[in-house]
């Protein structure tokens, strides 16, 4: 028999295995254009297939890309998923995706974005949630320099945006998209000063209800990430709703293997629960049994353990 450890470490590496299959299934360029397109006014005008295949770049990588802040790395280093960023005396932060997006400007002059998209299961981490992503966003242009500027070329700044799509979320938050972001406010007169000169930060938080809205991008998610539709159902929406070409290169799979996973991780969770509820029952009885004297060897007896079971769990209780 398995010890509590050893499911313990199994449910934790799945839980592991799923984390890393909903980063990849969020990763997919025809997502991350939907995600793009309702959330930065940069894409509105664009079509999703154009986002998807012209404006995100190539060189989207998982778990791969360490980002040291001052290193001399090259711009597609920069462009990865679950990034590390880290300076000595630092604890490591990990982006679940992160990218580079290109397209003309209101000038039809070329620019480009750094784009940070993150799962978020807890709504409440105990902090602000919006903090951390201030954070995020301002490591991201931080990390900018010796990458896509050097000291005085500020011009050459890159706009970042941080996006965090938040499960599970209360019923306040849910079915919900908030954005902040760098504004100008002229407290004596007016200075000349362009948007785009100091529009360079913007975070964008969708929550996702328990209840999936009907539409858009919520929609979109809600579907996606849903833990009651199978991959084959999901698959139908995404394809017939938001035309997105499910079967292309391994997106299909990962959707699977996701979807899959979701369900082994449920279950294992709910036989643990019901084992932790007989557990927490036979620890009521055997309290009651030593109430009236009983000794561990009638208790093994009369609830078909063994001894040492029963004395593991009396210790357990000092």
């Amino acid at each position: 028999m398995k010890t509590e450890l050893a499911v313990d470490l199994a449910l934790s590496a799945r839980k592991i295995q799923y984390d890393e299959h909903v980063k990849r299934v969020l990763a997919n360029r025809y997502i991350l254009a939907w995600i793009l397109h309702e959330t930065a006014d940069e894409f509105r005008g664009l079509s999703i297939p154009k986002i998807a295949v012209d404006c995100i770049q190539e060189g989207i990588e998982i778990s791969e890309c360490p980002l040291v802040p001052g290193q001399a790395n090259t711009p597609d280093r920069i462009t990865c998923d679950n990034t590390e960023d880290k300076v000595p005396g630092e604890g490591a932060i990990f982006y679940d995706i992160r990218f580079h997006a290109r397209l003309m400007d209101d000038r039809n002059l070329p620019m480009k974005l750094l784009v940070n998209v993150e799962g978020q299961k807890n709504y409440y981490p105990g902090y602000p949630l919006v903090t951390r992503g201030v954070f995020h966003g301002a490591r991201m242009i931080s990390s900018q320099l010796g990458t896509e500027f050097r000291i005085p070329d500020y011009r050459s700044l890159r706009k970042v945006y941080s996006i965090w799509i938040c499960m599970n979320t209360p019923k306040a938050a849910g079915n919900a998209i908030s954005r902040y972001r760098l504004t100008k406010e002229d407290l004596i007169g007016s200075m000349p000063v362009k948007q785009a000169d100091y529009d360079k930060l913007c975070l964008v938080f969708i929550g996702l209800g328990k209840n999936p809205s009907k539409e858009g991008i919520l929609r979109l998610l809600g579907v996606l990430l849903s833990q009651d539709m199978d991959a084959a159902e999901k698959q139908q929406i995404l394809a017939n709703e938001f035309d997105i070409p499910v079967e292309q290169g391994t997106f299909g799979e990962e959707l699977n293997q996701m979807c899959n996973l979701s369900d082994y991780v449920e279950q294992c969770g709910i036989e643990k629960g019901i084992k932790a509820g007989r557990q927490e029952r036979t620890i009521e009885l055997i309290v009651k049994k030593l109430a009236r004297g009983k000794t561990v060897e009638e208790i093994a007896d009369a609830l078909e353990e063994e001894p040492d079971t029963i004395r593991g769990l009396i210790s357990s209780l000092s």
